[in-house]
Order: structure tokens, then sequence, then C-alpha cells
């Protein structure tokens, strides 16, 4: 099942080898090179504008949208909304990654607005903020979840799921993604993930990525196996500089027989 599964996975991304799709990645300067640089070894074209008299213009002509709020400012809110507004009346798919939604009120209210204006394809964010998203308690340290329950954060992100018509991509120790019905727990990945800044906006850009090929549900879980393969492969790595460019080597070149036997992915049907 998880083999013939991941063959059917696995063609979002050979589409995006052989297509070349345009992303536009609203994200932070933290995060913003490695973001690009995923996306580009891919094989898709990322462009990282963020100037609000330019981004409509930019995402009517994308392939997808993929937004973040992390280090967030008062330009790039006004960039976001008018590249989403953009990309609402061009058919774009979106995704939002809700970082920092647990320790700003401005983040959160901006993100819950977002997507009921916007309704976005893809929810991401970590255990913590999809239960913030979800209207349930969370705990978090700044910006990273410390929630440690997975069986209430599988439950909010199905509930937002519900709520929002959106699959919700919720990262942790397993990443959870679920469109209500049907969820799906994604265990890949290795610790030296958790300890390299920007990890988590990669993984929203390459799911984005994906979503410019491929129906939301299996993007997210495409996103997640891939990556999380990715740094398993990457995990050899002596400190966090080294496992950094194993990291993107191993997004550029990963054979996709070498994912195929490494996808570990259970799905949930209630």
């Amino acid at each position: 099942m998880v083999k013939e599964l991941a063959c059917s996975l696995l063609k979002i991304k050979d589409r995006v080898k052989a297509e070349a799709p345009l992303i536009h990645c609203i994200t932070n300067p933290i995060s913003i090179n490695d973001c690009a640089n995923a996306v580009l070894a891919l094989g898709a074209k990322p462009i990282m504008a963020e100037h609000p008299l330019e981004t409509a213009d930019i995402a009517a002509r994308a392939d997808a949208l993929s937004v973040n709020l992390g280090n967030i400012t008062d330009v790039r809110l006004k960039g976001i909304s008018a590249a989403a507004e953009s990309a609402v009346k061009n058919a774009t798919p979106i995704i939002i990654d809700a970082v920092g939604v647990t320790c700003s009120t401005l983040r959160m209210s901006f993100c819950a607005d977002f997507i009921k204006r916007y309704k976005p394809m893809i929810i991401k964010g970590n255990y913590a903020e999809i239960n913030a998203l979800a209207g349930e308690s969370f705990s978090s340290k700044g910006i990273d979840s410390t929630e440690k329950d997975f069986n209430k954060s599988m439950n909010a992100a199905k509930a937002l799921a519900l709520s929002t018509g959106a699959v919700v991509l919720a990262s942790g120790a397993f990443d959870i993604i679920s469109q209500g019905k049907k969820t799906a727990i994604v265990k890949n990945g290795c610790e030296l993930m958790g300890m390299l800044t920007g990890t988590g906006c990669m993984l929203g850009a390459i799911t984005g990525t994906f979503l410019s090929c491929g129906a939301p549900f299996e993007s997210a879980i495409l996103g997640c196996g891939f990556f999380g393969a990715c740094g398993e492969l990457s995990s050899s790595a002596s400190g966090t500089g080294s496992f950094r460019t194993m990291l993107m080597d191993n997004i550029f070149s990963v054979d996709n027989n070498a994912v195929s036997d490494m996808l570990k992915i259970e799905l949930i049907e209630v």
C-alpha cells in the first residue's frame, strides 16, 4: 500500500521537474536563500518578491503562492495580502505557513483573517501553531512548539481542516496531514532537522512547489515524506553546517526509488 502510494506521490515530483513551475515565495530573510535553493533543487523556478506594488502581478503569473509569517514586517504583510488577492482571482493555489501565531497577536489575527478571506489550499504550522488556529490550548517557546500531545494535535488538525476546507499540515516528530475525514501520518525525518534554522520554512516552500503540480493532500504528504527522507539521508553529517549542505544536495539529487523505499506513511480514514 505504501509502495503504491509512494509511486503515485512521486509522479508529482516528476511533473515539477518536467514543467519547471514558477513558485512565488513570500518568506522571511532568515530562510529566504534556503527556500529559494530548495525550490530550484526540485527543478522549479522561485521568485521571492514581496513589495506590495508588484506581488499581485507576480502571483497572477505564478503556478503556486507560498507565504510565510516568520519575521513579519508591515511591507511583507501588505505584499502577502496583495499577492493572495491576486492568486484567488487567478486560481493560483496558496499555502500559508503560520509561523509564530502562538507568540504574536498580530500574526494570529492576520493568519485567521487570511484563512477566512483567501481560503488557502494548505495551512501549515507546527503542533502548537495548528492547535492555536483550531482554538485549542498550546505549548510553545517563541516560535518553537513544545507540544507533546500528538493525539491532541491530530484532532486539532482534523478540526481545522473541517472548519476551513483546507488541508492542514502539522509538523512535528511525526507530521500530520489532514483533510478532515482522511489523515496521513508521516514518520520521516531526523533530529538534526530541528537544530537547523529555516527547515520548517523549507518544508513550506517544498510543499508549495509540489502544490503547483499536485492535489493539496497528496502534495502535503509528499512534501513531508520527501523532505524528511532527505533529512535522514543527510543525518551522518558531523554538524549543522555540513548537514545543511548535505540536505540541499539530497533535495537535488536523491533518486525516486530511494525515496519510495524510505517513506513511512500511515493513512487513517474516519
